[in-house]
């Protein structure tokens, strides 16, 4: 039985030794047919075994997290934590402030309290006319400043008790003087302020008096005598200042005399006179 044999092979190339003819060469070379019938008896080789497959190339491995990712999770759990301790200390402050702000409040509540049964007590004591201690009665200071007066021509000097800076209390002001009413230790000063065109050296006094029913004569309480205090035929400027502590006593009547009334200047702040009482 012959099989065709039709796959394909190798070209090989035969040479017939045998060969006669006249116009083929000895030794020619023919190609191998692409099919060459099969010779008896000749068995034929089985085909190769196909090739095994290939395996399955492996999975590529997971891709690991990256470094910045990790540590932005780690920041997110400090940020975390860090809110939650803001809101509980928030809490816990919140909390103390209440409670001190009750405590407050029912401290201010029993200081009305207070006030209100203290104000009844003394409303109910000036209904039945209870008289107040001497000690809590507002005691009045004696004190007294008075300042120049220009339309002063006379001695002793006339001086200004209401306008101004002059002020008067606990005292009373009278004929150019000042009367005490109450009995004690008094700071006593006085300032004059002499000024002149031209210098002609005259004497100056500046002097504060006492005068009392008790007392024969007024008595000199301060004393100031000037002498070469200018320059001849020039403008000149002096002031006189007297200040001193006085027992005095009710009545006592003290006031200012001076020399050369037309030499003084009676502005405000520059001639003055005026005690308090310590």
């Amino acid at each position: 039985m012959q099989q065709p044999l039709n796959y394909p092979c190798p070209q090989v190339y035969w040479v017939d030794g045998s060969a006669t003819s006249p116009w083929a060469p000895s030794g020619s070379v023919f190609p191998c047919p692409s099919s060459v019938p099969g010779r008896p008896g000749q068995r034929r080789p089985p085909p190769p075994p196909p090739p095994p497959p290939l395996p399955p190339p492996p999975l590529p491995p997971l891709p690991s997290l990256p470094p910045l990712q990790k540590r932005k999770d780690h920041h997110t759990e400090l940020w975390l934590l860090m809110m939650t301790f803001m809101v509980l200390v928030a809490l816990v402050g919140l909390g103390i402030g209440m409670y001190q702000l009750f405590h407050l409040q029912k401290e201010l509540a029993e200081l009305r309290e207070s006030t209100n049964q203290s104000h009844t007590a003394s409303s109910f004591e000036k209904q039945i006319d209870h008289p107040i201690p001497p000690s809590e009665k507002k005691e009045q200071r004696s004190v007294a400043h008075l300042t120049g007066k220009p339309n002063s021509r006379s001695t002793p000097l006339e001086w200004e008790d209401m306008y101004g800076i002059a002020m008067i209390s606990g005292v009373k002001y009278k004929k150019g003087g000042l009367v005490i009413n109450d009995t004690g230790l008094y700071f006593v000063y006085s300032k004059i302020y002499f000024r002149g065109q031209s210098c002609s050296n005259q004497p100056l006094s500046h002097k504060v008096y006492m005068r009392n029913s008790k007392y024969p004569e007024d008595l000199v309480l301060m004393e100031e005598k000037m002498m070469n205090y200018c320059t001849t035929g020039q403008m000149w400027a002096h002031s006189s200042y007297l200040g001193a502590v006085f027992n005095l006593t009710s009545a006592d009547h003290i006031y200012v005399n001076i020399s050369q009334l037309s030499l003084v200047n009676f502005e405000e702040p520059k001639t003055f006179f005026g005690l308090y009482k310590l």
